[in-house]
């Protein structure tokens, strides 16, 4: 079984308990997942599975998109609802002030990873230090905010939500806790739901019931999405016969026998009969097609 599978991350589970599961309904090993999720939130999470494992590290894009609830007034530990309650104040802020701060948070920013993450200091997990009580320096790290909008917000409740498309590696908590700051009342996050990631969305999704349905109904492989869903934007490469049995070989092939966009840059490359073989970089200055990576 090769493919990659979407579920829709259930509440409460980890990326690495829809992993096990999904390793005992296809009874395979080779399973791994891209860009992990609080065990909180929910949404999409691409479940690789056979030799699609070798796209884990491979997409393309990094941008994942998010909806996300949040409460003004009140701070955390752990930045969001599930931990512990830290400070609890009067929050009087209107609309127009919390849109007020919005461009801040939007392209480039600077955040410190929290606590309450899988980051390591010297071999050791955030979160394992700090339930042990203790808190060390964290370097900071640069993300990218492409899109930051205010869905909705009650001035009574002074609760809401925000609609985020942002850089792997962009922690979400952090961004609320953070507006709450500089809003001057604190704030943390109350919920969580990835709708996209790279070229998936929650319409490519199955939850982990559906999948154990067609699994006992020994239908699970035909949710598995080809690996090259991955790739679709970049360019295609469309080899003779010769050739992808020569690519699937590792060698090298001549670029000036190979049709392809002009230029350096990565490709996705095809035999005549439309399977789906690897990665290829051109390299025009060396007049090669080099393999980046095998997919067969």
């Amino acid at each position: 079984m090769d493919g990659i599978l979407c579920i829709n991350k259930p509440k409460e589970y980890t990326s690495f308990d829809v992993v096990a599961r999904i390793r005992g309904m296809s009874k395979t090993r080779r399973v791994g997942h891209s860009g992990t999720l609080d065990p909180m939130a929910t949404g999409v999470l691409s479940v690789f599975i056979g030799n699609a494992t070798k796209a884990c590290d491979r997409m393309p894009t990094d941008t994942k998109s998010y909806t996300a609830d949040f409460l003004l007034g009140k701070t955390s530990d752990t930045l969001d609802v599930w931990g512990t309650i830290l400070s609890e104040q009067v929050s009087r802020v209107t609309e127009e002030e919390l849109r007020s701060c919005l461009p801040e948070f939007r392209g480039e920013i600077v955040q410190i990873p929290p606590m309450y993450s899988a980051v390591r200091v010297n071999g050791q997990r955030l979160y394992d230090l700090a339930r042990q009580g203790k808190e060390v320096e964290r370097q900071p790290r640069t993300v990218f905010v492409h899109h930051l909008e205010l869905l909705s917000f009650d001035a009574a409740s002074q609760s809401g939500r925000l609609e985020i498309s942002c850089s792997k590696g962009t922690y979400i908590r952090s961004i609320l806790s953070d507006l709450g700051s500089r809003l001057g009342v604190g704030g943390m996050m109350t919920g969580l739901v990835r709708t996209a990631a790279g070229p998936f969305s929650l319409a490519d999704c199955i939850t982990l019931e559906e999948a154990q349905a067609l699994t006992e109904a020994g239908r699970l492989e035909e949710r598995l999405l080809p690996v090259d869903r991955l790739f679709e934007s970049l360019p295609e490469i469309r080899l003779n016969e010769v050739q992808s049995r020569k690519f699937r070989n590792g060698v090298r092939l001549d670029l000036n026998r190979v049709r392809c966009q002009p230029g350096e840059g990565l490709h996705r490359v095809y035999a005549q009969d439309r399977m789906f073989l690897g990665l290829a970089r051109s390299c025009p200055e060396e007049a090669l097609l080099r393999i980046e990576k095998l997919f067969v």
